[in-house]
């Protein structure tokens, strides 16, 4: 009859190995590997989820077959591969709910071992070695990593090629089928496509696995006799590609362009300014010279407003770079005379608990400004320290050759002290006093 006109491929259904039990979904894992460490992987059995997904595919397989189609299966001789071809078969040949034009008698079925699984060594260590099998074998790449106790993906290859040889030779026979059925695995699924449409190590390794009951199918045009793969392919490049398109997809925010550089912000107050608050509550706004100058034309200075503190121009304080704290302060307006400055002067430096005693002089004023001329004293080491610090007064003087007698010498116009004599003296004293003090004995040359 010649080559087939179609090929499918079908992984089996879910088994006990690939099902998601309430346990399982607690940990978070995708397969109960742990059965492999107690049940050998060529007896695991399908799921009863499986059953009913082996059933359905026979009713899909039947709707792509013709009445006329002579069918051959080749399956793969673990347990849930040939459950998988029995529940196909079961639905495929039923009479319900219309009588199938396929017999099971004239079905053949057979059993080819090199379409077994990839051998994963015997009983699997432990989940978490498992774990870390599966990454190392992510890392050192699917294809020519090899199980321990085990095979790689290409020793898989290696034992398919020879399953296509022998396929490929049964074409030219008589009473072969013009449908071929084949009930394999996932990875030997791709690797069967590998094989027969060379492909690329890096394509293989991208390609993803393929769901449970899956139909591949391979129609060979009717002319050339070459096979053409129907469905599109997953790979785990696309489907990266798919997530981050609607990752950014649901992400983006419009921003409209500008040809100014975005350029971080120094100045300014990032978290807000609360610089027209100060300690004791608001200030008010800044306001313009021109209503400062109208505001104090006719004001003089406050009384609080020290004495000597110039006040500062409206021009120079609009340009300090320290800004302006309220308003200015007013014109400064003396209001006091020089006399009264020195005074003030005196009372705000001069401790009021401390007597300050001004050495009198000639002239009657400052400290000791006729300290040059000793006239008037009676002796040469009398010392006027303890006299008093006003021209004017009178000083009480202690005769030093006998005792006090009370009187009270007086001090002349230029605040030199008259001597009252021996004799405590009168207006014969005086005149001789005022008369030697115009000689030149008394005099300041």
């Amino acid at each position: 009859m010649g080559k087939p006109r179609m090929i499918i491929l079908i992984r089996h259904a879910q088994s006990e190995g690939n099902s998601k039990t309430p346990q399982i979904q607690a940990l978070m894992v995708s397969k109960n590997r742990d059965i492999h460490q107690t049940v050998p992987d060529h007896r695991v059995r399908l799921t009863t989820e499986g059953q009913k997904q082996a059933e359905e595919a026979g009713v899909n397989l039947r709707s792509l077959l013709k009445p006329d189609d002579k069918i051959h299966f080749f399956t793969s001789p673990y347990r849930r591969t040939r459950e998988t071809t029995e529940g196909i078969l079961k639905s495929l040949t039923s009479n319900d709910p219309s009588p199938s034009p396929f017999q099971r008698h004239a079905i053949k079925v057979y059993e080819e071992p090199r379409l077994r699984e990839q051998d994963f060594g015997n009983f699997q260590p432990c989940s978490a070695e498992m774990e870390r099998m599966w990454q190392e074998r992510a890392d050192y790449g699917h294809f020519f990593y090899r199980i321990p106790n085990g095979e790689s993906a290409a020793d898989a290859y290696d034992r398919i090629s020879g399953f296509n040889e022998s396929l490929w030779r049964q074409f030219g026979e008589d009473d072969f089928a013009n449908v071929c059925v084949l009930v394999t695995h996932g990875l030997m699924t791709r690797v069967f496509l590998m094989k027969w449409f060379h492909f690329s190590v890096e394509y293989f390794e991208d390609l993803r696995n393929v769901n449970h009951c899956e139909f591949v199918t391979m129609n060979a045009d009717p002319i050339s006799g070459k096979y053409t793969l129907q469905n599109q392919l997953r790979t785990w490049s696309a489907l990266k590609r798919e997530r981050a398109a609607a990752q950014d997809k649901a992400q983006v925010i419009v921003q409209p362009e500008s040809p100014i550089p975005v350029r971080k912000r120094w100045g300014g107050c990032p978290e807000g300014c609360d610089h027209a608050k100060d300690k004791l509550g608001d200030i008010k706004p800044r306001q313009k010279s021109a209503d400062i100058s109208s505001r104090y034309d006719d004001t003089i200075a406050s009384p609080d407003t020290e004495l000597g503190t110039p006040a500062v121009p409206l021009s120079e304080a609009e340009d300090d770079p320290r800004g302006q704290m309220g308003p200015p302060n007013p014109p400064f307006i003396p209001t006091t005379t020089p006399i009264e400055e020195e005074e003030n002067f005196l009372t705000r430096h001069l401790s009021p608990n401390r007597i300050y005693m001004l050495r009198v002089g000639r002239d009657g004023g400052g400290s000791r400004s006729g300290a040059t001329s000793r006239a008037g004293s009676s002796s040469e080491e009398e010392e006027d320290d303890g006299g008093v610090a006003k021209s004017g007064l009178q000083r009480i003087k202690t005769n030093p050759d006998g005792p006090n007698t009370g009187v009270r010498a007086r001090a002349d116009a230029l605040g030199d002290q008259m001597d009252g004599g021996e004799d405590g003296g009168g207006v014969e004293d005086l005149e001789r006093m005022e008369a030697e003090d115009r000689s030149l004995r008394g005099g300041v040359y």
